[in-house]
């Protein structure tokens, strides 16, 4: 053994430090390449790009030939093709996509790119004339001449006139089926042998169009519909179905509906769910708490006996997680996609706000293959001035096989809305409509600041929605009565700001609280325009106990669980502490400064009737469905990120709508604080029984758009531009403009032209209008 090691490393030293072996050489060694000409013999293979179908008999069913039909979208995947027919990407971008996939090619009025090639020929090339087709050494060529390859839906296109079978007439000369029967056979034979005979390329000579055929057949009318009913507005991509009329037939026209109901239907939900098995798109536009979440439920049930998928989309992370719980207990299979979160993203319905949805769209997401509807919750969000253009995006972005269900609160111009997304996507839109609240609203003054004056309250409009002049007077003197010491001024309101102390605000919230408790008018829910004035109003409060020493032992173990998902320091942080205080006593804070996990806390709380009095800002009115007996504002003006104005009616109707609980209150009290001042009266009838707005685009081109476009080059900027709320808007006033512009031109025309002594003025008139043009030029480029 030693002998052999002492050998081995004589050997090793050697190698390591003799210079002439090649681990000193400094330029590498070059191994020669061994050629091996079979590898040239081996070609990876491509996508074939033709497929053979066979061409059966229409009566028979026998199969006759084999003709050789183009493939589209040949080796079409995520990174070159907007197709549906394109090759899935990978496993991890089946929710979410990626960005540098194509989107899948929108529904609707863009033309496919298909199309646009399809009209090219080869004469267009001039192939013949000038390019070669013969090359060098070969004695024939490529023959343009004659028109190679068939599309499969083209086999189906083309008939026999022969292949048609009237029954009827068959009938009529009461023949034997058996005898039809061998006469179609003995036709079928004789067939055959023809059409083997004949060449495959004059298949299209050889057959009449089917479609032409059904459409020339004439019709018999069975029965006698008109073709109008009464309280039906219609257009031509969108109508509005009239409510007053009970559905009596409905479990007859569904005998067996995907998802039954322990409760009996609205008309406007019957509405609705006959529409949605028909696979229409759908707009309901409700009052609050009508219940237009029947209308999604159905849908995703729907959805989940086809074997497709359903997307439900909310403005708001709150509504997203309120639905994601109420829809998990319905339906097993639903998955959450926030920006906080994800929860089972490949599940059938998936819940989600609007612009994830939009993400996904442009990153050509897998999912929106299997997508059957796309429910949009609150579309009326498509007003608000920051985020109203996501909704406009995701309309336009939508690919022809989904269907949209939009659920919104009333609104004035819904059909105007409905037309433009059914002309958007070349499909009728069904808008189905509310009359009144399940449960009305009745809305009260208050004037109290604690102590005697706890009980002051008056009302102003009634459940038939009248507003009570006579009540207002009466507020307004009760008003000037108990701030009879003060200098301003309290008659009918002023518009001067005022602020109250933390004292005064704490005394009238307990006057008011106690007149609550003692009318049974818990739960509340205190709308608080201000984050910070949320905080203190809940830490002014801290001598209020709301709970019962059980439901503080409930709200105590239900808090100790969900923190146990917290790391210990996250335990102990103020505002968790602060939050468990407030809500052993049965008050609680939601608004977009609270803890993720605290808001669902508090929002699982309310639900099960162990928060009495939240404090609140306008995002839980968004479509959450946490209603409550009675609603209360805190003020009736807001700061909307320029100035501090009035509640518009539709936020008033929005957070009072919370106000209510169906199948429990027989009215919602709706109350304002009236702290300083009673507000003007015209103030009040505008906000309370005023109409909302309409709902206008906030459509805008962003950059992201434009590089989306410029990368896909097949979706051109222009078309989403063309296909915006605001250019339809714009096209539906071209009409009334050119009446307009028409009458002004014919005014001019009979004008009497101008004397020669009044050319001077006229020369004065183009200087003065050219000078003020000028001017606000050089203004602009100056600011």
């Amino acid at each position: 053994m030693s002998l052999i090691n002492e050998e081995n490393t004589k050997k090793l030293q050697n190698y390591i430090l003799c210079p002439e072996l090649s681990i000193h050489n400094p330029i590498p060694e070059v191994i020669p390449r061994k050629y091996n000409e079979m590898r040239l013999l081996n070609l990876p293979r491509g996508a074939a790009s033709t497929k053979l179908v066979p061409r059966r008999d229409f009566l028979t069913g026998k199969v006759i030939s084999f003709v050789e039909v183009d493939l589209e979208d040949v080796d079409a995947n995520a990174k070159n093709s907007t197709s549906m027919r394109r090759e899935p990407g990978l496993l991890d971008e089946i929710t979410r996509g990626s960005a540098m996939n194509y989107p899948f090619w929108p529904g609707g009025g863009f033309d496919e790119p298909s199309k646009e090639i399809n009209k090219l020929s080869t004469e267009d090339f001039k192939i013949e004339g000038e390019l070669l087709s013969l090359p060098p050494g070969f004695k024939h060529g490529y023959d343009f001449s004659k028109q190679h390859g068939f599309k499969e839906e083209d086999l189906f296109k083309n008939m026999q006139p022969n292949d048609n079978v009237n029954l009827l007439e068959n009938l009529e000369k009461d023949l034997d089926v058996l005898e039809w029967l061998k006469l179609t056979e003995k036709e079928s034979e004789n067939k055959e042998l023809k059409t083997n005979t004949n060449n495959n390329n004059d298949f299209t000579a050889e057959f009449k169009d089917l479609d032409d055929q059904i459409m020339s057949a004439e019709l018999k009318p069975v029965l006698e519909i008109s073709s109008s009913k009464k309280g039906v507005v219609r257009t031509e991509w969108a109508e509005m179905l009239d409510v007053t009329h009970d559905i009596t037939d409905f479990h007859e026209r569904i005998p067996c509906p995907a998802k039954k109901f322990d409760f009996e239907l609205d008309t406007f939900q019957k509405q609705a769910i006959l529409k949605l098995e028909e696979r229409q798109y759908v707009f309901v536009a409700a009052h609050t708490s009508a219940g237009k979440t029947v209308v999604a439920e159905y849908a995703i049930a729907l959805s989940q006996r086809d074997l497709t998928r359903t997307i439900y989309t909310s403005p708001i992370k709150a509504l997203s997680n309120q639905k994601y719980r109420d829809f998990k207990k319905i339906f097993k299979d639903v998955g959450l996609i926030t920006g906080d979160l994800q929860i089972d993203p490949t599940a059938t319905c998936l819940i989600m706000t609007t612009e994830i949805l939009r993400s996904m769209l442009y990153c050509g997401s897998d999912i929106t293959r299997d997508l059957e509807y796309v429910i949009f919750d609150e579309v009326h969000y498509i007003n608000n001035r920051e985020r109203g253009h996501v909704w406009e995006e995701v309309f336009i972005l939508l690919p022809d096989h989904v269907n949209i269900i939009m659920l919104s609160a009333t609104v004035p111009n819904t059909m105007e809305l409905a037309t433009w997304v059914g002309c958007t996507k070349k499909r009728k839109v069904y808008v189905i409509s509310t009359l009144k609240r399940p449960v009305p609203l009745m809305h009260y003054l208050y004037t109290g600041a604690g102590g005697k004056s706890k009980d002051s309250i008056t009302l102003l409009v009634d459940a038939d929605g009248k507003f009570l002049h006579q009540n207002y007077e009466i507020a307004v003197a009760k008003k000037k009565a108990m701030q009879s010491k003060s200098k301003s001024s309290f008659g009918g309101g002023s518009k001067m700001v005022q602020n109250t102390s933390l004292k005064q605000d704490q005394n009238t919230w307990i006057g008011l609280i106690d007149f609550l408790k003692r009318n049974d008018k818990m739960p509340v829910v205190a709308f608080t325009l201000s984050r910070n004035r949320c905080d203190i109003n809940a830490q002014v409060l801290q001598s209020i106990d709301l709970n019962t020493a059980r439901e503080k032992g409930s709200v105590e173990i239900f808090f100790q669980q969900c923190l146990a998902k917290l790391k210990p320091p996250d335990r102990v942080l103020p505002q968790v502490l602060t939050m468990k205080d407030s809500l052993g006593r049965g008050i609680g804070v939601h608004h977009s400064g609270i803890l993720p996990i605290l808001k669902e806390i508090v929002e699982m709380l309310f639900q099960a009737g162990l928060v009495k009095l939240l404090f609140a800002t306008e995002t839980f009115a968004m479509g959450v469905n946490m209603p409550a007996r009675t609603v209360v504002f805190d003020s009736h003006r807001k700061f909307d990120g320029s100035e501090v104005r009035n509640l518009k009616p539709g936020e008033y109707i929005q957070m009072a709508g919370r106000a209510g609980r169906r199948g429990h209150d027989q009215n919602g009290t709706v109350i304002l604080l009236c702290k300083v001042q009673v507000p003007y009266e015209d103030e009040m009838r505008a906000m309370i029984l005023g109409k909302p707005e309409k709902l206008e685009s906030q459509f805008i081109l962003r950059y992201a758009v434009i590089l989306i476009c410029l990368r896909i080059e097949s979706i051109k900027v222009e078309d989403i531009m063309k296909f915006s709320f605001k250019e339809f808007n714009q096209k539906l006033q071209l009409p009334a403009q050119q009446k307009q512009l028409e009458v002004a031109q014919n005014k001019f025309s009979q004008m009497a032209e101008l004397g020669e002594h009044l050319q001077p003025l006229c020369k004065f008139c183009d200087l003065g209008s050219e000078y003020i043009t000028e001017k606000q030029r050089l203004m602009v480029r100056a600011a």
